[in-house]
């Protein structure tokens, strides 16, 4: 039997449903245990149980105030340090486990600070020890598995330390002096780091040699030629940003400024238990009324919309979990705001649905006509949205943009749930009317 394309697009809509159901139940309901995968898919680990990350302001966490030390570095140098600082510590933070956006940077006369808020966070004395280290960087070489070479992918299975390191390297800028005048990466060495580095590129043409910062291979370049008075240059067709963005973690280690904390608190959940509930209960109804006007308005048509929209927060939570948002409450408000423009992007195809009844057409292809002509609404709608939401987000990181983590926090998901929201209204809804939707001559007379 040959299945048409709405009963292959139903069983996809099944299968992702039952990934989602699997990601968001909790592993045990009423006592009973819920059988687990033991798969690992990255950092997802399916054997055990995926918590949604909580902001701050739901669920509390730690504020540390840290202080950098800039006795040995230069004045001229200072701002690039404490940024670099800031690159080092917001990697460690990630690696932690807390994603959310936290780390400020403060400056007044001689004190350099930064400051952070870690949300959720279970072993505090863990943190602070991890984030108050000063940045190690370490020139290594990559070993690969047994008879593999570099021009193999994915066969790197660690790094053979070298007796260069950060301590060795005077600084990083970017620079445009390559061929093609593109951005490139400028290193300087000092006098102690030339015999070595020079030693080191002899013996490794045409092969990489890793910088590691904390461990973390951050540039993996190439060595072309022999470099004896200590001045290289990292390409790799980057853009100015990319550049910038290397040159920063390069001098992270070449300028290494111990870090000390100078105070720390728990802090508190600022909404409290009892606004989370309330909060919780007012989406509740409010959605229970979205979903009542849909099935007044709409009737068959309404259910299937409000299915759609059901399984529109389901998806919704699940990509929560799977790529850790750190839920707060501008978080909550991008998340119900995009749940309205999931509604109405389905009020303006069942209203377009009504306007190709009453021009005589069949329902069956009102109901194409609908969707296929409702969407030029809805794309524009919808891509302005989405063009508000990454100029709030500032993903490149502009200073004269927002740089607000909870602004950020509503921005993410804001956008996440008009991406998914497209998904459930032009897909999911549209193939469950199709596979279930029957309309009649009675209920066409009662549109027009």
């Amino acid at each position: 039997m040959t299945l048409s394309k709405p009963q292959k697009v139903f069983i996809f809509i099944c299968v992702i449903t039952l990934i989602s159901l699997y990601l968001v139940f909790p592993a045990k309901i009423f006592n009973i245990q819920i059988p687990r995968l033991k798969y690992k898919i990255g950092n997802l680990d399916l054997a055990k149980e995926i918590e949604l990350k909580q902001g701050l302001d739901i669920k509390g966490g730690l504020q540390v105030i840290l202080t950098a030390d800039m006795k040995e570095i230069k004045p001229d140098d200072r701002s690039t340090a404490l940024e670099s600082v800031k690159t080092v510590i917001s990697r460690r933070v990630d690696l932690f486990g807390v994603s959310e956006s936290g780390i400020k940077t403060a400056v007044s006369g001689n004190e350099y600070r930064l400051i952070l808020e870690l949300p959720g966070v279970s072993d505090p004395q863990q943190a602070l020890d991890l984030i108050g280290q000063t940045a190690k960087m370490e020139f290594a070489l990559p070993l690969y598995s047994q008879g593999k070479t570099a021009t193999d992918s994915a066969t790197l299975s660690g790094f053979s330390p070298t007796d260069l390191s950060g301590a060795d390297l005077s600084r990083a800028s970017v620079t445009f002096e390559t061929q093609d005048r593109s951005p490139a990466v400028a290193i300087t060495f000092k006098d102690s780091g030339k015999t070595k580095f020079a030693k080191l590129t002899k013996e490794n043409i045409g092969k990489p040699i890793a910088i590691l910062l904390d461990g973390y291979p951050i540039t993996m370049p190439t060595v072309q030629v022999e470099i004896i008075d200590g001045n290289a240059q990292i390409t790799g067709n980057f853009t100015t940003d990319e550049a910038k963005a290397l040159a920063v973690q390069l001098n992270a280690g070449a300028l290494p400024v111990p870090v000390s904390i100078l105070s720390q608190k728990n802090i508190p959940a600022t909404l409290g238990a009892d606004s989370i509930q309330k909060s919780i209960i007012a989406g509740a109804i409010g959605l229970f009324m979205v979903v009542l006007f849909m099935i007044g308005n709409y009737g068959r048509m309404g259910i299937i919309a409000s299915i759609g929209l059901i399984l529109y927060g389901l998806y919704t939570l699940a990509i929560y979990k799977m790529i850790s948002v750190v839920l707060s409450l501008p978080g909550i408000a991008g998340f119900l705001l995009s749940v309205g423009m999931a509604v109405d992007s389905n009020i303006l195809i069942f209203e377009r649905y009504k306007e190709e009844i009453r021009a005589g057409r069949t329902w069956q292809v009102a109901l194409e006509l609908a969707f296929g002509r409702a969407w030029d609404s809805i794309k524009d709608a919808n891509t302005a949205t989405i063009i508000t939401g990454f100029i709030l987000f500032n993903p490149l990181d502009w200073s004269f943009l927002n740089t607000s983590g909870a602004v950020r926090g509503f921005a993410l998901t804001l956008i996440l749930g008009i991406l998914i929201s497209l998904f459930t209204g032009i897909v999911v809804t549209r193939n469950l009317l199709r596979l279930f939707y029957k309309g009649k001559t009675l209920e066409i007379n009662k549109l027009k």
